[in-house]
């Protein structure tokens, strides 16, 4: 029953949803052209999946976010507890950080393309460092905020920097770590169909500003269900993770 009352809720705004937008269409409130209604986006999309055609260009997606993302994490944690640990390393970097981070990563991509040039290292590292940076600020968050007395009776008990990292600092900032990659992957999606709409040659991106061009409408609209169903299980996937994680938070 819990589960039930967990579930109905977002069912029934999504039937309300697509109600609305049946009826938008149905009753030109929008032209039909431009907002096919769902009666003929959903065949469409069942065409798509049950002909395979979805799958190449999902993989290609799929598999530039999951390296973009792993790259910027790995980075994101492991410089950020340097500089949680280290106010050498902090005052080191911490002007370098302040001075990119505001900058919006898509602003990014000219001097990339100038630098790299235009193909799979831009895009990898655009997705890496829209992960990057909000892994690091929850990492040095996480980091600072562990109880000093944990790390000083590690040390008395003659644990070495990097064990009282490993097994007391790591684990104890754990759950905000978590938080930022959560926050990282929805950024990470954006960035990677942002960039592949840009540069790129398929994907979802691209296939969706292509269709765009070619005013392919209802099966542009296919495609951006299918990315919106994939942002969904993305999310769903990593709660999950996060609760195998920090089981203590989840209760």
């Amino acid at each position: 029953m819990h589960r039930l009352s967990a579930i109905w809720p977002p069912l029934l705004t999504c039937a309300v949803i697509l109600l609305a937008w049946q009826a938008i269409s149905n009753y030109e409130i929008v032209n039909p052209a431009l907002l096919p209604p769902p009666s003929r986006v959903f065949p469409q999309l069942w065409e798509m999946i049950a002909s395979g055609a979805v799958l190449a260009p999902l993989g290609y997606t799929l598999g530039y976010l999951a390296v973009g993302y792993a790259l910027g994490c790995g980075a994101g944690i492991v410089l950020g507890l340097l500089m949680g640990t280290n106010q050498h390393v902090f005052n080191l970097f911490e002007p370098l950080v302040e001075l990119i981070r505001p900058i919006p990563k898509p602003a990014l991509i000219p001097p990339l393309f100038l630098f790299i040039g235009i193909g799979p290292a831009t895009k990898l590292t655009v997705i890496a460092l829209a992960t990057f940076f909000p892994v690091l600020l929850n990492t040095i968050q996480g980091v600072r905020g562990v109880d000093p007395v944990m790390v000083n009776t590690a040390r008395t008990l003659g644990h070495s920097a990097l064990s009282t990292i490993l097994k007391i600092i790591l684990p104890a900032a754990l759950p905000l770590i978590l938080v930022g990659m959560r926050l990282a992957l929805g950024l990470a999606l954006i960035l990677v169909i942002l960039a592949e709409m840009l540069i790129g040659s398929t994907g979802l991106g691209y296939q969706i500003i292509d269709l765009q061009r070619s005013f392919v409408v209802t099966e542009m609209f296919a495609w951006i269900i299918i990315l919106g169903v994939i942002g969904v299980l993305l999310n769903a996937i990593f709660e999950q993770i996060e609760r195998w994680a920090v089981p203590w938070r989840a209760k």
